[in-house]
């Protein structure tokens, strides 16, 4: 996105808290691609769909610093929980604190482990609402573990999906592991009879799918 469209926007929409501004900065300052954090436009229009959504059972896949899911647990109800999950163990002592420090830290259950692996294990059902945005070489696996577990009628959104632009690239190297696999997903979805979905090009390019009731 234009960098003048970009800051238009962010003049233009709710601001970012400081709490979150201060999470944000602090990812950008001491961790290595700070820029995968989702930043003021993405954080608040994860909100807003969750606001829409109304979910009482919400799961991320991929925490990262922890602004996303602070983003998604903003827009819940009370009673309502999301269940976060960050495969890197490494990422744990820079992320907990900020998830345990927020004032809706009473919303968050923040996993370490893999999802794919955990998911199943804990037994997860009728998700209203899932956010993918972990590793995109496994963008396939992921929707197929959780497509089953969603309630009929819920949402799952998939950050990353026009990823830089390679996806249009007529040619792309075999070594390149994540590009072929958001190529996968997408190619895949736009197959699949049993959910609608749109590709948002907001950032780096958003999937809204809905699981058909």
């Amino acid at each position: 996105m234009d960098n003048a469209i970009e800051e238009y926007i962010r003049s233009h929409i709710d601001p970012e808290d400081d709490y979150l501004h201060r999470l944000y900065r602090d990812t950008q300052l001491r961790l290595s691609y700070g820029q995968m954090a989702s930043g003021h436009v993405q954080g608040r229009l994860l909100k807003m769909l969750t606001r829409m959504i109304r979910p009482k059972l919400v799961v991320e896949l991929g925490t990262f610093s922890g602004y996303s899911a602070l983003c998604l647990a903003e827009g819940l109800e009370d009673g309502a929980v999301l269940h976060t999950f960050e495969v890197y163990d490494e990422q744990e002592d820079f992320t907990r604190p900020w998830l345990e420090g927020s004032k809706y830290a009473d919303r968050i259950r923040f996993h370490i482990g893999d999802a794919l692996q955990l998911i199943p294990e804990m037994g997860l059902q009728d998700i209203d609402m899932a956010f993918i945005d972990a590793d995109k070489r496994h963008y396939t696996e992921f929707y197929e573990m959780l497509l089953p577990r969603m309630r009929k009628g819920g949402f799952i959104v998939a950050d990353n999906t026009l990823w830089y632009g390679h996806v249009v690239e007529n040619e792309t190297r075999q070594s390149d592991l994540q590009t072929l696999g958001i190529k996968a997903f997408n190619d895949m979805l736009a197959k699949d009879q049993r959910v609608e979905k749109v590709i948002v090009p907001v950032r780096d390019g958003l999937t809204l799918i809905r699981v058909k009731d």
